[in-house]
């Protein structure tokens, strides 16, 4: 047994229980720089996770590829030649070389530059230099193809994979929160990604990047200066008396502003067309700042009773955020426990005119991303946050998240849809933790179904 495995098999369940004590709130910090613990995170949450790959849109033709990863393994998306997508470790079977160089492309086949091992695009392996002098004709190429992953599936074109066989399927993953998340773009009509996904590495803990979207609490503070300068009407977007929660199996969860039922009853009597002209309006008016646009007619269906009301952001568990209007996806990908990869997806309709695509694009670069004024606001704050966690002081004292705790209703439409009307708070946050130690504390797929926590009813 190697130091790593050691580390991981000594973080037993009643360690990582000890972990968030959900009763008063509290968060033991040094999640969020313990190795053992990324270790364990790296087996236990992301190779048994569904794990957003890409959109269909970004590989439509067969060939096409797209690089990404699964915790630290580096996986290609590619389109076989009978069009189904793949989901392939990028790591040669015969001394692990990476086959993919590009981000992304098109490709006939994947040849190794180490020794010219040659895989199709299914994973099989076809070509083995020196098979018959070197190899003595002594190797069965049938039992040496790529990886595959488990399972592949997509939800309206966005494509998921997961390492683990027993996982459920991609629709029961999901569940409700997660499908009403995704729903948030696929309501747009027939989208695609704009070529170029912005990269950049935040030092901090990856769990802090995700906690942070369910914030609203740091909007007036630490985005003080853009409201300053006129980008957000900060009081307008935060829209504290008027929060909604949605928390799902398995860590999923959508938090943030919510458009009062009066308004949605006004708008579910509006034409698509009254929506769009509503929305050209409303962008008059704000003179260039951030404006919430209705939605079309779709969201109703796809997001439910209660979820088109939503107007927050989501998170499909672990690192998937879908943001700004559900025209952006950011994957937080670990690379260490104290260093986090962000990936900024742009998501556009198709029949956006040039004009409306040039606007969008250059507003959402300049919002979030390397670039984004919010995102130098936030990455400043996850950075020293996850520093603090370093202290032998410092690093004994808990996180806080005890806002609102015990003094909301869970409420339920016929649909089943469940959610909370609520304040600024920290539902979401505390949900998110008490996933992470159930996906911790599970030995397998079979573990986790039996004794996750239910999503909560009554008083939270």
């Amino acid at each position: 047994m190697d130091a790593r495995e050691e580390g991981v098999r000594a973080c037993n369940k009643e360690a990582i229980k000890s972990c968030f004590d959900s009763e008063k709130g509290l968060l033991d910090r040094r999640i969020f720089v313990d190795q053992d613990l990324y270790d364990l995170e790296m087996k236990n949450i992301f190779a048994r996770a569904w794990n957003f790959m890409c959109h269909e849109s970004q590989i439509p033709e067969i060939g096409d590829y797209f690089i990404n990863y699964i915790g630290e393994d580096q996986v290609i998306i590619v389109r076989d030649k009978s069009g189904e997508v793949q989901v392939l470790l990028n790591s040669c079977r015969h001394r692990g070389n990476a086959l993919c160089r590009a981000e992304q492309g098109n490709a006939k086949s994947f040849v190794c530059s180490y020794h010219g091992w040659h895989f199709a695009l299914d994973g099989e392996l076809i070509g083995v230099p020196g098979m018959s002098p070197f190899y003595r004709k002594d190797f069965d190429k049938s039992q040496w193809g790529l990886v595959k992953a488990a399972q592949v599936d997509n939800f309206h074109g966005f494509y998921f994979a997961t390492l683990d066989p027993d996982a459920p399927s991609l629709p029961d993953y999901l569940g409700d929160v997660g499908r009403t998340g995704l729903a948030m773009i696929a309501s747009r009509g027939d989208v695609e990604v704009v070529d170029g996904i912005q990269k950049n590495t935040i030092d901090c803990n990856w769990k802090i990047a995700v906690d942070n979207l369910f914030d609203w609490y740091h909007v007036a503070y630490s985005h003080a200066s853009a409201g300053e300068a006129g980008v957000l009407d900060l009081a307008a977007v935060t829209q504290a008396n008027d929060q909604m929660v949605m928390l799902g199996e398995y860590g999923h969860a959508i938090s943030g502003p919510a458009i009062k039922q009066e308004m949605q009853d006004e708008i579910v009597g509006m034409s698509d067309d009254e929506r769009k002209q509503w929305n050209k309006e409303e962008a008059a008016r704000s003179n260039g700042r951030v404006t919430r646009a209705l939605r079309m007619k779709a969201a109703e269906e796809m997001m439910g009773p209660a979820g088109a009301r939503s107007i927050g952001h989501p998170n499909i568990f672990p690192n998937l955020w879908i943001a700004t209007g559900g025209s952006q996806l950011c994957l937080r990908l670990p690379r260490g426990p104290q260093m986090t990869e962000l990936w900024w997806f742009t998501v556009l309709p198709k029949d956006q005119t040039p004009e409306e695509r040039r606007m969008t694009v250059r507003f959402n670069s300049h919002l979030f991303g390397p670039a984004g004024l919010l995102e130098q606001d936030d990455g400043e704050n996850w950075s020293q946050s996850t520093r603090a966690a370093r202290g032998v002081v410092g690093g004994s004292y808990p996180h806080n998240l005890s806002m609102a705790l015990g003094h909301d209703e869970v409420k339920e439409d016929p649909s089943g849809q469940k959610w909370i009307e609520t304040r600024i708070n920290e539902h979401g946050q505390r949900w998110t933790y008490q996933a992470w130690m159930d996906w911790m504390a599970a030995d397998s797929w079979a573990d986790l179904k039996a004794n996750h926590t239910p999503v909560p009813t009554g008083r939270v």
